[in-house]
């Protein structure tokens, strides 16, 4: 005998019943899923809230065309996670939020990576150069701080550097002195790196 239509909707709810073993596999692998989305997104929220980025400056350009002057903004951003990685970008756009947002982006496409000591200071003196801009970054003792100025010390803060002395050399622009000082950054090396690279041994290098 062919089964009714009740006996069929009966069997299709028996088969759902948390019970059956099907069932309860369909729901585990599914609390599974979740749980892997969630773990997911908190490790991408984390990432996302390591970085800091800071306005340095933001100006209001003009481009002549054809028809005249086109107007828009300029911003200078500074990205760091304060554990040795820093960046610098620059984005132009319309408005002044879609400027940080391509400064931001462009901030770290450019990161640098910035070797610290245990005390948070660099381990050796270092000068950077862009333009007509000149940058002298040097280590201190603990509880110095952070003594420089301007676009300086937004970098050093988001590198992570707590005990640095930093000097202005030439030019006053903010986007030539923050780049002058990631060039100075990118210049570091251990005391271990340089050995490694000269051939020596460090009691050869100290001595």
């Amino acid at each position: 005998m062919t089964d009714t239509p009740t006996k069929q909707k009966i069997e299709s709810k028996n088969d759902n019943v948390p019970g059956a073993m099907p069932g309860e596999q369909k729901k585990n692998n599914r609390n599974n899923d979740r749980k892997r989305n969630r773990r997911g997104d908190s490790k991408n929220l984390e990432r996302d809230s390591d970085w800091q980025e800071r306005v340095v400056q933001i100006r209001r350009v003009s481009k002549t065309v054809k028809g005249g002057k086109k107007m828009s903004f300029r911003a200078i951003v500074v990205v760091g996670n304060e554990k040795g990685q820093v960046g610098v970008g620059v984005g132009k756009a319309g408005d002044v939020i879609g400027a940080v947002r391509k400064g931001v982006s462009d901030g770290k496409k450019n990161l640098v990576k910035v070797p610290l000591t245990p005390n948070n200071s660099i381990p050796t003196l270092s000068k950077g150069r862009d333009g007509a801009a000149n940058v002298l970054i040097r280590p201190a003792a603990p509880g110095t701080g952070v003594i420089a100025g301007g676009s300086i010390r937004t970098v050093l803060e988001l590198a992570g550097i707590k005990n640095v002395l930093a000097k202005r050399l030439g030019s006053k622009t903010p986007l030539n002195n923050a780049r002058a000082a990631m060039v100075a950054l990118s210049q570091l090396r251990t005391h271990k790196s340089a050995s490694r690279e000269r051939g020596i041994s460090l009691e050869q290098l100290y001595s």
